[in-house]
């Protein structure tokens, strides 16, 4: 364990994850600039009780731009601006949802239908080597935005444990 914390120490706050098409991919800080710093102050401004628009419901009513993957009745998959991995994009519910903590029985097809989603955007992104399935709950689970999601990454060599 030791011998890790060294390693770690050695790689700095940026570890590059490999290039794509002349990009360079880079693990974000968890600091208060990065993602765990906006669940902080999203969560202190009250967003998880999902009162107020989201950048998803914006993206869902096309008064901002995003990158579509995939579009039924009941869901929009598009590429993440801050990709995380090669390949790295978003599944949403239309009808928001704020955390993956508040729902219940009455989800159980929805929630269903985001994981075939993900599934079948994985495969026509050309993830056949496998991907992962990421939802973020809340403060503590480094929530920024409170319309539930699911971060679908690949394209590299996963490491684990995630974080």
């Amino acid at each position: 364990m030791a011998a890790m914390a060294r390693g770690l120490a050695r790689a700095g706050p940026l570890r590059a994850w490999g290039a794509r098409a002349g990009q360079r991919w880079f693990a974000a800080p968890g600091g208060q600039d990065g993602e765990v710093g906006k669940a902080q102050r999203a969560a202190a401004a009250g967003e998880e009780r999902g009162q107020q628009p989201t950048i998803f419901s914006k993206i869902i009513a096309r008064s901002v731009p995003a990158t579509i993957l995939y579009e039924d009745e009941k869901c929009l998959a598009f590429r993440d601006v801050a990709p995380q991995a090669p390949v790295h994009f978003l599944v949403i519910p239309k009808r928001p949802i704020p955390r993956i903590s508040r729902v219940g029985p009455q989800d159980a097809e929805l929630l269903g239908h985001l994981l075939v989603v993900a599934s079948r955007t994985a495969q026509a992104e050309g993830l056949a080597d496998g991907y992962r399935v990421v939802i973020n709950d809340g403060k503590h689970g480094a929530q920024s935005v409170y319309h539930l999601h699911l971060h679908v990454l690949g394209g590299r060599q996963l490491a684990w444990p995630p974080g």
